[in-house]
């Protein structure tokens, strides 16, 4: 498969990785930039990769509260340093994170964090709708691990589609992030309330 220069510039931006390996592993995965961001995990291609397993001891707490204040979001995002967490993009980036929070309702930071008793109670509803809509025995399975698949990306803030830019998810926009600002960043923890 052919792939296009400004999906090839656009994940070397989100990855630090060179445009060759960004190609390769474009090429590889059929233009699918979250596989292709997979791909240079899994070869070592990635900056923000090596700088995952750096210690964040500095951070921000940011927080957002809807316009009729029966909403709130408190977002914990972590950083290396203290030069970092006081910078005005980093600080952007936590209060643009409380806000995608407050509008998509995630349960989880990232899908294998979704508990295993919410899986199961939605795969038993996903059997009967099936059942019901008359999918045969043989097939359920298979169905039935693609739905739980997109359920945890679904429920999950580093999987889903980012509020301000929808065509790239969170996990993408952190990464970014990570190349642009030279350090490991994280989402440590968030609570949403709502009345």
């Amino acid at each position: 498969m052919s792939v296009s220069l400004d999906q090839i510039k656009e994940l070397r931006e989100a990855t630090g990785a060179s445009m060759m390996a960004c190609k390769k592993a474009l090429e590889e995965s059929n233009g699918d930039s979250t596989k292709a961001i997979e791909t240079l995990r899994k070869k070592g291609e990635m900056k923000a990769a090596e700088r995952s397993e750096r210690s964040t001891g500095q951070g921000v707490v940011a927080s957002y509260i809807h316009g009729n204040g029966k909403l709130g979001v408190l977002v914990q995002l972590a950083c290396e340093t203290d030069f970092v967490a006081r910078n005005e993009d980093f600080v952007t980036l936590a209060k643009d994170l409380a806000m995608h929070i407050a509008a998509t309702n995630p349960l989880t930071i990232s899908p294998d964090e979704v508990s295993h008793e919410l899986v199961e109670k939605e795969r038993e509803i996903w059997r009967a709708q099936l059942i019901s809509e008359g999918k045969k025995e043989q097939m359920l399975d298979k169905i039935m691990e693609g739905k739980e698949k997109k359920f945890r990306e679904e429920t999950s803030l580093l999987k889903q589609a980012f509020v301000k830019d929808p065509e790239k998810t969170v996990e993408q926009i952190l990464v970014t992030a990570v190349n642009k600002m030279g350090e490991n960043i994280k989402v440590v923890r968030f609570s949403r309330f709502s009345i």
